[in-house]
This record gives C-alpha cells, sequence and structure tokens, in this order.
C-alpha cells in the first residue's frame, strides 16, 4: 500500500527539500516502505579512498532527481516515491568504528617493514562488529516488513546484509554487478575485505542458493578457477557478454538469459565499478569497459519483468570527487531505480 503520509503538500515536480530524507521526500522510516541504511565504511579499500563519503553524496545529490519513473509508468508505477523511501542518518558508531579500522588499515597497506599484526588484528575484529551491526539493522527493518536497501561504503557492508536477507528468504538467489569477481580469501589479510565479499558470502552464508555476477572484467586465476569449482556461482565475464553482443544478440535477450539462471527471490548487491568508469570516475577501484547506465538499468528491469521478486539490495562503492557531485549523482539515480523496481517486484502499483 502506499503511505498514509499526508503528501498534500508535497510537490513532487517541484525540487525536493534538502532538508527532507533522500530524494527530497518528506517521509519518515514508519511511513516508507523502503528503509535505506547508510553505511560509510572504507577500512579494508585497497586502492583509492573515499568510499564512506559516498552515502553522504548520494543523499546530498538525490534531491534533484525527477520523480516521475518514465521506465516504470507503462507498467503501472509511475510513483514508486508514493510508497514512501527514507534514508536514516549515518551512525555515529559506524563513523567512529571506521575511522579507527581505517588508520590502522592504512598502518597494514603501508608495507614499510613494521610489525602490524596488531594493527590487522584490530580492523578484523572491527569488520566482524561492523558486519554483525549491519546485519542486526537489517534483520530489525525486514521483521518490520520493510524492503532495505544498504548503502556504502564499500563493498564488504554487504556480507551482513546478504546474510539478514537470505535467513529471511532462504534459497534466495544473489545478483552481483561488479567489474571484480571479489572472491578472494582474506585479501592483504583483511578477513572481511571488499575484495572477498562473494568469497564470505560462499563460505559463510548458506541461504544463497546462487550467486550471478555481471560485468566482471578485472579477475585473479585464483578466483577464476574458484568460479569454475563452485557450482552455486555463474560469472558473466564481460569479454564474453560483449561477444555475444557482436554475433548480434540483443542485450535484452542476454539479461534474459542472465536473470534466467537466478531463483525466483533475488537480493542485488551492485558494485558501481561494474558500471563504464565514465559514470563512476571517483570510485576506489575503476576498470575500463564496464556497462552503460542503461544496460545496468536494463538488467535490473529484467528481473522484474521475469516476475521475480527484488527482496533487498545494496549499492557500494560511490566515491565522491572533490567539487564534482557527478559520482553522487549517478548512484543517486541507479539508488532510485533500485527502490522503484524493488517496489514493483513486490507488487506496488499506482493507486
Amino acid at each position: 500500500m502506499p503511505t498514509k503520509a499526508d503528501t498534500s503538500k508535497f510537490d513532487p515536480a517541484g525540487p525536493g527539500d534538502p532538508h527532507g530524507s533522500v530524494f527530497g521526500l518528506p517521509f519518515t522510516e514508519d511511513e516508507s516502505s523502503v528503509v535505506l541504511l547508510p553505511v560509510p565504511w572504507e577500512a579494508t579499500t585497497s586502492y583509492g579512498r573515499g568510499a564512506a563519503r559516498g552515502p553522504a553524496a548520494i543523499r546530498g545529490a538525490s534531491p534533484q532527481l525527477d520523480l516521475f519513473d518514465l521506465e516504470l509508468a507503462g507498467q503501472g508505477l509511475a510513483r514508486p516515491w508514493a510508497y514512501g523511501i527514507h534514508m536514516r542518518a549515518e551512525d555515529a558508531r559506524v563513523q567512529s568504528w571506521n575511522a579507527e579500522a581505517s588508520a590502522h588499515a592504512l598502518r597494514v597497506l603501508a608495507h614499510d617493514g613494521r610489525d602490524t599484526s596488531g594493527d590487522l588484528e584490530l580492523v578484523n575484529a572491527l569488520s566482524v562488529q561492523l558486519d554483525a551491526w549491519v546485519r542486526t539493522e537489517a534483520e530489525a527493518l525486514l521483521a518490520r516488513g520493510k524492503i532495505v536497501g544498504i548503502v556504502g561504503g564499500d563493498h564488504s557492508v554487504a556480507l551482513g546484509s546478504i546474510a539478514a536477507h537470505a535467513a529471511r528468504f532462504p534459497g534466495m538467489g544473489v545478483l552481483h554487478v561488479d567489474a571484480h569477481a571479489d572472491l578472494r580469501r582474506a585479501y592483504e589479510g583483511f578477513e572481511r575485505s571488499h575484495a572477498s565479499v562473494l568469497r564470505n558470502v560462499v563460505d559463510q552464508v548458506d541461504g544463497v542458493a546462487s550467486i550471478v555476477q555481471v560485468g566482471l572484467r578485472d579477475v585473479s586465476e585464483e578466483e577464476f578457477r574458484f568460479a569454475a569449482d563452485t557450482s552455486k556461482l555463474t560469472p558473466w565475464y564481460e569479454p564474453a557478454l560483449r561477444h555475444r553482443l557482436g554475433e548480434g544478440i540483443g542485450w535484452s535477450t542476454l539479461c534474459d538469459d542472465i536473470v534466467g539462471t537466478l531463483p525466483r527471490q533475488v537480493y542485488v548487491t551492485f558494485d558501481v565499478d561494474g558500471l563504464d568508469p565514465t559514470l563512476c570516475p571517483g570510485t576506489g577501484t575503476p576498470v575500463p569497459g564496464g556497462l552503460s547506465f542503461v544496460e545496468a538499468t536494463t538488467l535490473l528491469g529484467a528481473i522484474a519483468r521475469s516476475g521475480r521478486t527484488i527482496v533487498g539490495f545494496d549499492l557500494v562503492e560511490v566515491a565522491p570527487r572533490e567539487g564534482d557531485e557527478w559520482d553522487g549523482n549517478v548512484g543517486a539515480r541507479l539508488l532510485y531505480r533500485l527502490c522503484a523496481l524493488a517496489l514493483f517486484s513486490q507488487g506496488a502499483r499506482d493507486a
């Protein structure tokens, strides 16, 4: 059902309220069907930093979006915002954990000959604490009937959310959009590394039936072999996808093929470096190639068109550059699509 909040004074065609919630919307958490949990964490970032500023950048850019949904209007949901979307304020505890863990992680990453075993142990302990916090918060929101979206932060923040959703929706699949496979074991010694998050899902989260990976184009040999030997993993490597496109197979057809390998309930974990890096130049580990924005949203839309349900999602690795809102702008638009498609897949339609 659409939110019961009073929207009589809200103009969805006007400028969003920069002092309101995400997208300038006037909804409280209780009034919202979708609740977004910001996780400003980047302790294990291994190259460029800034992902901890991603949630704030997305929220800051979001009020200037037009809320009319041009893609879903013809399918009965032109006003997904009317179901209520709310983004929480950042939790001061997470900010503090990130500051402490990042300081010690940078000592480890300096590789300057110092004994950093204590630093590594502390980062790993704080990472476990962060995962538990994300899982607890997500589980509580799911118990209240909310659609939960995590806004990172580096990709490691997805683990707790995926675990919470898998416990709620056992047998679900994960659609993983990324330039990287994220299947490394304890990358650089960090047990909860952003480069290890899907490996941790495979090893630790029993409720996930399958993981379908799209956009992969920067993969180690170890990850390639692990994926080949792990039945629940289905990687769609970018060179192979581009070859099929070159043979004249349409992108929509490929999307249907990709989605067809997923179970009926799907969690989406979306690393923005899966996109063409001109769309996310500030992200920590950009890789040439990648999906266009339309290719990405077509892929996400194929989940809903197939009759599958998007049970939850995360958007990670948005890292704003100084004085440039482009990364936040693209992140906000992608976040609105994820919210809208999750709502649509769960039966939301215009009143």
